[in-house]
């Protein structure tokens, strides 16, 4: 992986916990039902791409 591909995940991992920061705030703040649902699997979504961004950087580090 070069430098500017490593830049790039590091980048989007830093992005995917911001948006799950906001979401979760969000989430906080809803009262519908039906929108804390939606969010929340908004929140899975994005724990789950952080996950496999995370797990590429350790691939890549233990190569």
């Amino acid at each position: 992986m070069t430098q500017k591909e490593l830049d790039y995940v590091e980048d989007a991992i830093k992005h995917e916990n911001n948006l799950a920061s906001i979401i979760k705030e969000s989430i906080e703040l809803l009262e519908d039902d039906s929108l804390i649902s939606f969010m929340q699997k908004q929140l899975d979504d994005h724990k789950s791409l952080h996950k496999e961004l995370m797990d590429l950087l350790e691939e890549k580090e233990n190569e």
